[in-house]
């Protein structure tokens, strides 16, 4: 009988010993275990194959390995986006930053600013058909160009054309309908069209106008210095969560490496979250974002996601051609940097 107790005595004491050794740590684990963070993240434009890396991120579980809940939404345009971010209806979007530069010069305007830059050139371009007489941007001389409402390249074109020697009252523009851009060129109702390189080359070659017969004149390929898309932030959010800011970025980063060593695959989460999405014409776009806008030699050499103060100036000064600013902003009114990682952390692998 004695022994007995003597025995369960000893297993209590065993038991209780090993508790106590073990409670310290997992308390140890709730303490330090960070509470995910929720982001509205608000798409300015209808899904295609460029979000990838926000997908894929979202996929590996890149954002929740950071402790953040991201959940998406898309709207008609940067305004708007920016309007949600400004708000704080959104934590954070992707935006065209040309139209956040012209955001923030309002009265009223909080004062957002990008982030991050995805696309380090802007996706401007005149997409016309050769057999009309267009192999070079000169060759727009009296010629009609298609540009759908709200076309935020045609606010950059006063610049392009002057550096260019093109006289703009040689250039007939036709307003037309977003979605009837690509129909009627390929229909030969105008000789051009306005637009981004990736979104109306792509779809006009989906259509059956032949690859030979189209030219795609990029705005970057004639001395447009303009940034592309960004993720603009809602300031309050970006001065209470700072780790989080950091953590969405690393997350971003991983998400685009991602997205570089396996298109494919890329283009096929990006086709799953659009209606009817077609795979192959995904994979296309994407391959034409990657080599136009992402991977450029400036990426290459500084890393992803970053600017260089002077370029962001002196395209603030080509906005300035068609827009009169009541105070030119400098680059740090437009970008903070501070959630970047070190270059190294950013360099594509």
């Amino acid at each position: 009988m004695f022994g007995l107790k003597t025995i369960s005595f000893g297993r209590v004491l065993a038991l209780a010993i090993s508790f106590a050794a073990l409670a310290p740590r997992d308390v140890d684990a709730a303490e330090t275990a960070a509470p995910s963070v929720a982001i509205h993240f608000t798409f300015d434009r209808p899904i295609d194959a460029s979000m990838a890396p926000f997908f894929l991120a979202t996929k590996d579980g890149k954002f929740a390995a950071e402790h953040l809940n991201v959940s998406f939404n898309a709207v008609a345009g940067s305004p708007e986006a920016l309007a949600r971010v400004a708000k704080g209806d959104s934590e954070l979007a992707l935006v065209d930053i040309n139209e956040l530069i012209r955001f923030r010069d309002k009265d009223d305007a909080a004062p957002v600013k990008a982030v991050f830059v995805l696309f380090n050139r802007a996706p401007y371009a005149v997409v016309a058909r050769r057999s009309r007489g267009i192999h070079l941007l000169p060759d727009l001389d009296g010629k009609t160009v298609g540009v759908a409402d709200g076309d935020l390249s045609m606010r950059l074109w006063p610049a392009l054309a002057q550096q260019n020697g093109i006289n703009t009252q040689h250039v007939k523009f036709r307003k037309i309908s977003a979605a009837v851009r690509e129909p009627i060129l390929s229909a030969g109702q105008v000789d051009a069209v306005a637009g981004f390189s990736y979104l109306s080359a792509v779809n006009l070659r989906d259509r059956g106008v032949p690859g030979g017969d189209l030219v795609v004149l990029r705005y970057a390929d004639y001395g447009c210095e303009a940034y592309g898309f960004a993720v603009a932030a809602n300031p309050a959010f970006a001065a209470a969560k700072p780790g989080a800011m950091k953590g969405f970025v690393r997350a971003l980063i991983a998400g685009i490496n991602a997205t570089v060593k396996q298109p494919a695959l890329a283009a096929e989460e990006a086709a799953s979250h659009i209606d009817d999405g077609d795979r192959e014409l995904e994979l296309e776009r994407l391959r034409t974002v990657l080599v136009d806008n992402i991977l450029t030699d400036e990426v290459r050499r500084n890393g992803l996601g970053g600017i260089d103060p002077a370029r962001l100036e002196r395209s603030i000064g080509q906005i300035a051609q068609d827009f009169k600013f009541r105070k030119k902003p400098a680059a740090g009114d437009i970008f903070d940097d501070r959630f970047l990682p070190p270059v190294e952390g950013r360099l594509i692998n």
